[in-house]
């Protein structure tokens, strides 16, 4: 299923997209889509059932904002430097990790995947980050087995991990400053079931500045694979349903080209997209 929000931020109804592009309002089923939706597999059977038997009113996407796909996150984890190519763009300045490098990311980051992103104030450094998001299902902690992690995964979104270098790296302390900022995490515009990506390392990230391609990469490449990520991060907190994690990006970004990096000001259009997960659009414009 591909599982999504709609409707004025703060205000978005749970929907979701069929095949034929069909969008279907599940208002009369769930209330909305989070982890409590996440775990409960008969509610989700449910749905599929209805889908199956056409029942759902159909909605007029024409001037309907799409929200992020996913309500009330926990907490974002995030995966550092977990792209061969990524470690090889920057001149091999960072070596290649031996454990996965994790970071915490604001949940209040999150808007929808064609919302504003603000540059912060005193930003210097403003980078953009494909990456794919890890959606949980269920309560996992100490997981034993890849198995055991792949069937804690509910599905996959879209994740633009924006990020303020300088903050990140020039101002002392840890990476969150640089990482949660206001708009800094837009997520979607689906989140596509795991039941649909098989294989969640043989997809196609791109991501494009004002129209010029930046980044162009694929899940084969990450050092440490989706599976043993949230295995991983199992050993160190409990995950729960709703919450994500940001699982790395490939090679591209600004922080990784030749002097002077071409760092995103107000007016550039980022746009981003994952093969079978959809694609984003945003605007950037200083905050106020």
């Amino acid at each position: 299923m591909k599982l999504l929000r709609v409707g004025p931020a703060g205000a978005e109804r749970p929907a979701l997209l069929e095949e034929d592009g069909t969008l279907r309002d599940l208002s009369a089923l769930v209330p909305d889509i989070d982890g409590r939706l996440l775990a409960d597999a008969a509610l989700q059977m449910h749905i599929r059932a209805a889908v199956g038997a056409r029942i759902l009113p159909a909605l007029d996407p024409r001037g309907l904002r799409t929200g992020p796909p996913l309500s009330r996150i926990g907490k974002i984890v995030c995966v550092g430097i977990n792209y061969r190519g990524h470690t090889d763009h920057r001149g091999n300045r960072v070596p290649i990790p031996t454990e996965p490098v994790l970071f915490l990311k604001a949940p209040d980051t999150v808007v929808g995947p064609e919302d504003t992103v603000l540059v912060p104030r005193g930003a210097e450094k403003t980078d953009w980050e494909a990456e794919l998001a890890v959606v949980i299902g269920r309560t996992a902690r100490y997981l034993r087995t890849d198995e055991e992690a792949l069937a804690a995964v509910a599905g996959y979104a879209v994740s633009h991990d924006v990020s303020e270098r300088a903050f990140q790296y020039e101002r002392g302390g840890q990476w969150d400053k640089g990482k949660s900022c206001e708009t800094f995490n837009p997520l979607g515009p689906w989140l596509v079931t795991a039941d649909e990506i098989p294989d969640p390392q043989t997809l196609r990230l791109r991501l494009w500045v004002n129209g010029t391609p930046m980044q162009d990469g694929s899940t084969a490449d990450q050092i440490f694979p989706v599976a043993q990520v949230v295995r991983y991060v199992s050993q160190f907190m409990t995950l729960h349903p709703g919450d994500v994690i940001n699982t790395g990006t490939p090679p591209g970004v600004a922080m990784g080209r030749p002097a002077p990096q071409p760092y995103l000001r107000a007016g550039d259009v980022v746009e981003l997209e994952i093969e079978g997960l959809g694609r984003q659009r945003q605007e950037l414009k200083d905050a106020p």
